[in-house]
């Protein structure tokens, strides 16, 4: 399969759960897929963009390692992205990268994330927490913060003043998960 197949087969792919988990085997069987589908992530103008990020955070979600060939593409994709549907699956991804980073447990992304990434994951969680977003991207974000704060030092008081500042503002989901934030940062 190629871009071109990849992006027509997109067409098909709709919000449902087993809609998109059909085409991600279809990508976990085919790994050289995947630059594909972070390349069209990136299309900000294009719907299918949208598509392409659903199916990237199923295929990530099922198999942390397959996003190691494309890491690069994908993190310097982060600070482009538009689309609201395409954010939240990227910032969704993010943590799931972060919290593999972090984790006890042998790690594949400790091998994987070097600084630069990890730099560009903290700006773009910063963009997406102050920006006019959905609590979803806003919600993983702080989490992803909160991993990241404890590798790069200046993240939590940022992330403190961020918070208290836009509390009041916040809907209701937001502020719940900024209270769960809130209460490790003040601790």
């Amino acid at each position: 399969m190629n871009k071109d197949e990849i992006y027509e087969a997109l067409n098909y792919v709709n919000a449902t759960r087993e809609n998109r988990s059909k085409m991600a085997n279809t990508v976990e069987a085919q790994p050289d897929l995947m630059v594909y589908l972070v390349e069209i992530s990136q299309e900000n103008l294009d719907p299918i963009s949208c598509k392409a990020s659903w199916v990237l955070e199923s295929v990530v979600k099922t198999n942390l390692n397959s996003i190691n060939p494309v890491i690069d593409q994908f993190i310097n994709s982060l600070r482009f992205l538009k689309l609201e549907s395409s954010i939240r699956p990227a910032s969704k991804i993010c943590l799931l990268l972060v919290q593999d980073f972090f984790s006890k447990k042998t790690s594949t992304s400790n091998n994987i994330l070097k600084n630069h990434h990890l730099d560009t994951i903290s700006e773009s969680a910063f963009d997406w927490l102050i920006g006019n977003h959905k609590v979803a991207p806003k919600a993983y974000s702080m989490t992803t913060l909160l991993f990241l704060g404890k590798k790069i030092e200046w993240i939590h008081p940022e992330l403190l003043q961020t918070l208290k500042q836009n509390y009041e503002n916040g809907s209701a989901a937001y502020k719940a998960r900024a209270r769960m934030t809130l209460k490790v940062l003040e601790k």
